[in-house]
Parts: structure tokens; sequence; C-alpha cells
């Protein structure tokens, strides 16, 4: 097995390369997040990423308390709801006390787009130049490194042509974006892009999200030369996800609440450069190249009122990436 580093942020701070996602697939948890946590823990993550949307910010604050590990041990990211893009500072400091810590490791604008009513938007939608725009929010973003109780800023969901944007106006560059990412969605345009400019792509649903009913396509996790490269290095699908994911120089964010899972997710083993190169060409093969998470949600090709080409996503509506 591989000892990965830590990825160095471009602000020089670092963050650990795999972390444990704590969406449980709807808006709360309760006993059942802060269980997850601390066998999380237990199994050894010192990264948890959570967001005020989740409902879950003060299950996850209070077990990184009881587990009696040191503050600066642990690593955590929490995310501004799409309905306070308008009170950034109030949004913060409400996430700040829900945790409970004395401070954040990072803060992501959890979607470019602000909704109104709550995070998954009620009543009509704000639209791509209404205010306000993500570009104002991220400059109300900025202001919150000056009080010294977030380390690093960041956004989530941004593709290509927002992330250009908002760099043209942004007096500081984020240190991350976090994208949905896996081997049927790579998102090698978006990486070399963000790469470039100093920015981590982080992967959440590096698993590939939960299957829905009747879906019957195949995915990475059933295809047959994953399957084969999984078998023989002796490792999981899982495993061989998450270390595909951290050697191509991704921070990953998988979720499990099953302890022997959870040891095996943060196990990383080293693939060779065969093994690298049939991941990779998975999304290469027909019908292959597309969300496994973000087009169910969004089926009629819009998220939260913007359709993915305002959201800069190379994506129909069915979530297969444009060619």
């Amino acid at each position: 097995m591989a000892t990965i580093a830590p990825f160095v942020l471009n602000n020089g701070t670092k963050i650990p390369p795999v972390g444990m996602g704590c969406w449980m697939g709807g808006v709360g948890g309760g006993e059942r997040v802060y269980n997850m946590c601390l066998n999380a823990l237990k199994a050894g993550y010192r990264h948890f990423d959570t967001a005020s949307g989740y409902g879950n910010e003060k299950e996850v604050g209070r077990a990184l308390r009881d587990s009696g590990i040191p503050r600066d041990e642990i690593y955590i990211t929490t995310k501004l709801p799409n309905h306070m893009h308008h009170a950034v500072a109030e949004a913060f400091e409400q996430s700040l006390r829900e945790l409970d810590l004395e401070y954040i490791d990072l803060y992501l604008m959890h979607w470019p787009q602000a909704t109104v009513g709550s995070f998954l938007g009620e009543g009509p939608g704000i639209g791509p130049n209404e205010s306000p725009t993500y570009l104002e929010t991220w400059h109300e973003m900025e202001k919150l490194l000056a009080g010294g109780k977030v380390k690093s800023i960041g956004i989530s969901n941004f593709g290509i042509p927002l992330v250009e944007n908002l760099l043209k106006y942004a007096n500081i560059v984020p240190a991350v974006n976090q994208v949905e990412a896996h081997p049927n969605l790579p998102q090698a345009k978006l990486k070399a892009f963000c790469e470039s400019k100093g920015i981590l792509l982080e992967a959440y649903s590096p698993l590939g999200g939960v299957p829905v009913a009747n879906d019957t396509r195949q995915t990475f996790l059933n295809h047959p030369g994953f399957v084969g490269v999984a078998e023989r290095l002796g490792i999981t699908p899982g495993q061989l996800a998450v270390s595909w994911g951290v050697q191509r120089g991704t921070s990953v964010v998988p979720k499990s609440e099953n302890p022997q899972r959870m040891k095996a997710n943060i196990t990383i083993a080293k693939l060779g450069e065969e093994d690298m190169a049939v991941v990779d060409a998975i999304h290469k093969e027909p019908m292959s190249h597309r969300s496994l998470v973000m087009h169910y949600l969004g089926s009629s090709g819009t998220l939260f009122g913007w359709t993915y080409e305002q959201l800069g996503w190379e994506m129909n509506k069915d979530g297969y990436v444009l060619q």
C-alpha cells in the first residue's frame, strides 16, 4: 500500500488526500452521521466534508470534539448554502456555531447559483446575471479570510467558463474546486484547467453515487477492466476508485457507513501505469462518458434554475458529456 502525502494548496496549507463525505443522501442524518464520523476517525480519517445544506454540521462537529483528537490534526470542510449568497458572513458564522469548532479549514461556495427561501430553493430562481452573482458572493467570501476563522476558501460545481470568469475578477484564487469526478466522469479538461491556475480539483461521489432504480447501464464499478484491475491487485473496487483518484492528483471524499469499507477506502494502493491506463480509458467507451449523480437531480438539464450550459458543464440533460 502507498503512503500519500497531503496535497499543498495554493496558499500553502495542506489538505489530506482522502476525506469522509458527510452527505447522507438527504438532509440531516442525526446519530447516523455522528456514529459514522466517530468510526471514520477510528479508521484513520482526518478530513471531513460537510455543508450547511446537509443539515448535519452539528453532529459532525460533536463527533470531532468527542473523539479527543486535537483540532489541528483534523481538516474540516463546510459550504455556503445557496439561499445565503446575499449574507455570506452570517452563513459562515452560523456554520461555525453549528460545528462548534474554533475555525474551519476550507469554506466552499456550494453552488454558483443563488436560490430563494432555502438551500434547495423555493420560489423564483436567481439568474446568472442577477444579484447576488457568484462574483459578488466570491468577493464576500474573500473577506472571511481576514477574520482568521477560515484558512482557505474555494468553489464547488463550477465548470471551466465560470472558473475562468471568476478569475478575471477575483482578488484571491480559489484553493479548491469540488466537483463530481470518477472513472466515468474524469473531468480531465476541467482538472487540467484548474491545475494551470493553481486550483486543486476535489472529487465528490468518487465511488459513483447511489444507483438509481431501473438504471441497468454499465458503470465503472461493474466494468470488466476495472473489476479485473481490482482483482489483480487484491483490493476492493471502492479502494481502486479512491486510489486512482488520488494518484491522478485529486483529493477525494468517498462516503461509507460501513467500518470495513471505510478502512479499505482510506488504504491507498499503488497503481502501475497499465492499471492507470485501464481505468483512464473507461470513459472513452461508447455511452460511458457521463455523470452518475447530477443528471438524476436535474433530468431537465437544469439545476437550481440554471442550465448545464450556464453552469459551464459540457453535458446534456441525460448526463452524457458532449463531444
